[in-house]
């Protein structure tokens, strides 16, 4: 058990049979189809030359395949991570030198020594401090200024930069350099692969094809573009007619070595490593999260560290660069029939066979093409709508999104997502330092009470029942010394004030003080504290405290039960005892 716990290939293994062969080996197929274009097309995006972008589709793929829990999940480059590298790296060397493939060395092996930590350390929760909000402004963002990077290929001039500023300005500097032929290329894809994914699955299936094979053909555009722009290139010489080329791809497999182990090196990258671990963790997850339900399946995030983990290391030893869980791969991974994640190492050995066997060709290959294949692809990362919906339901959370959005947009990838956690937090705390609360009072003839500003309640002036609807801690402990005390002094009549705890789920020490600061001012005013609703795990907590031994007033089961012994003396001549449930864990 322990061995299939942290190697779960050793479990689904033992029930593998020809069947599943089939699905995993189909799947790969597909997968590998849009995997070859889209590992040149991300090592482009990164500064990297491409071969390393079919590095990391290789021992990455199969070390995931050992430790992953997700039969769909694709493991690979992706636009993200390969945009959030060149961001990293773009200060330490020029892209595509030997420090600069070094350092991505560096930064694949220290994300995947950080997974593999927090997976073992089961530290799976602090992906929890990234909210939706503010990874989906991330992404949108990061989606935006990869298109935007990537006109320069369309273009056929130089430009660079961090941000949609610097972009923007390089690439209107140049427009008089602009290659004809080269835009002639890269439009031509662009459209091309547009239609392809809107349009030609309809069309095959009106002419007879099947559902089937009209899909896979549908998938396996970026390669059909690709052949057909590289013979074109390799007929007319378009390198001649300065349209840029891939160049010489070295074909064989990646040498298995050690990155560099400069101390130095890896402190500085330590900041973009947890980054890119961070993001692409959570990015994968998600997918891997959401395939996995529709099969009733599940996922154990924790593992998916290590494996995840395990899948960076293995590129940061084998020439490759930082790998996650890819979108739209998975997608296809998952409607192709992926049974287990065997399927992505059969995937890594059709990577291979492709550099072995493929990589004469590429040479030929316009950059245009890549560059098209990209922005087609981080299409689908770009979600604006979602930015007016989040901010239409949450401003708070709005606020975090759009400030991640135009950070990022604006002046770098890191800045964007550094502050969209931080302002998360902010305004996290903000709002918990102010907790709702509200005055409740009885529905007439019932148990159930309500807030006595939206209902018609009953209430009696002796009598106030404070509902509290946060957990309290230190960030609120104050204010809830404040709404308390101004209650009590707003009506001079009470001689009880109730707290409500049905939504407090925790009281730290610094509540904990100021519930007996509240306890002790109240006596001195001549009132009584009392508690209802209080959670087992709570009372647990509260049972060998001072609050408890000298609170002024009683314990309820019930908000009913305080209202019958506190507001109906009629009924209750003598108050009633302590009241404690049995058993406070339930």
């Amino acid at each position: 058990m322990n061995i299939e716990r942290w190697v779960p290939v050793v479990g689904w293994l033992r029930r593998y049979n020809r069947a599943v062969l089939f699905k995993d080996s189909l799947a790969a197929v597909i997968v590998t189809l849009m995997l070859v274009p889209q590992a040149l097309a991300y090592a482009l995006l990164a500064g990297l030359p491409p071969e390393m972008g079919l590095y990391a589709s290789m021992l990455p793929l199969v070390l995931y395949a050992i430790f992953g829990t997700s039969a769909s999940l694709a493991v690979g480059p992706v636009a993200v991570a390969a945009l959030m590298t060149a961001s990293a790296l773009s200060s330490f060397a020029t892209p595509g030198s030997p420090e600069y493939i070094g350092a991505a060395l560096v930064l694949a092996a220290l994300s995947g020594l950080i997974l593999i930590a927090m997976g073992v350390l089961r530290l799976g929760f602090l992906v929890n401090f990234l909210s939706h909000p503010v990874i989906s402004g991330f992404i949108t963002a990061s989606g935006i200024l990869i298109a935007i990077s990537q006109l320069k290929h369309i273009l056929g001039v130089e430009a660079a930069g961090h941000n949609v500023i610097e972009l923007l300005g390089a690439l209107f500097s140049q427009w008089q350099q602009v290659n004809l032929i080269t835009l002639l290329i890269g439009l031509g894809v662009w459209g091309y692969l547009l239609v392809c994914r809107k349009r030609l699955n309809t069309w095959l299936m009106a002419i007879g094809v099947s559902a089937s094979a009209s899909g896979l053909m549908v998938k396996a555009a970026p390669i059909s573009a690709v052949m057909v722009t590289t013979l074109l290139a390799w007929h007319f010489s378009l390198g001649q007619y300065g349209v840029d080329l891939v160049g010489f791809v070295p074909s064989g497999l990646p040498a298995i070595a050690l990155p560099s182990l400069d101390q130095s090196q890896w402190l500085s990258l330590l900041p973009a490593a947890l980054l890119i671990s961070l993001v692409g963790f959570v990015e994968s997850v998600s997918v891997a999260q959401t395939l996995a339900a529709k099969r009733r399946q599940r996922i154990d995030p924790n593992q998916e560290l290590i494996a995840l983990g395990m899948a960076n290391l293995g590129a940061g030893v084998s020439g490759g660069s930082p790998v996650s869980g890819g979108f739209s791969r998975s997608v296809v991974n998952f409607e192709a029939g992926a049974a287990t994640p065997l399927a992505g190492a059969f995937t890594a050995l059709g990577i291979v066979l492709s550099t072995l066997l493929l990589t004469g060709l590429l040479a030929f290959l316009p950059t245009a093409t890549l560059a098209a294949t990209i922005i087609v692809a981080v299409g689908t990362l770009i979600d604006l709508p979602a930015v007016k919906r989040t901010w239409q339901y949450s401003r708070s959370d709005g606020v975090a999104m759009v400030a991640t959005l135009l950070l990022t947009l604006l002046h770098s990838v890191e800045v964007g997502i550094i502050s969209g956690v931080v302002l998360s937090l902010g305004l996290h705390l903000y709002r918990t330092s102010q907790p709702h609360s509200a005055v409740v009072g009885r529905v007439p003839g019932t148990e159930h009470f309500r807030n006595v500003k939206r209902h018609e309640v009953e209430t009696d002036q002796h009598v106030a029942m404070l509902r509290i609807d946060e957990s309290l801690y230190f960030a609120n402990a104050r204010y809830l010394e404040d709404t308390v005390m101004a209650l009590a002094a707003r009506s001079p009549s009470l001689k009880h004030i109730v707290l409500t705890c049905q939504a407090v789920n925790v009281i730290d020490a610094s509540a904990l003080e100021s519930l007996e600061a509240i306890n002790g001012r109240l006596k001195d005013a001549g009132a009584m504290l009392h508690l209802a609703e209080v959670k087992g795990p709570v009372m647990d907590r509260l049972t060998n405290t001072a609050l408890y031994r000298e609170l002024t007033g009683q314990v309820f089961f019930t908000t009913f039960e305080a209202w019958q012994a506190l507001a109906l003396p009629a009924q209750n001549e003598k108050p009633h005892p302590l009241i404690v449930a049995v058993n406070w864990r339930k």
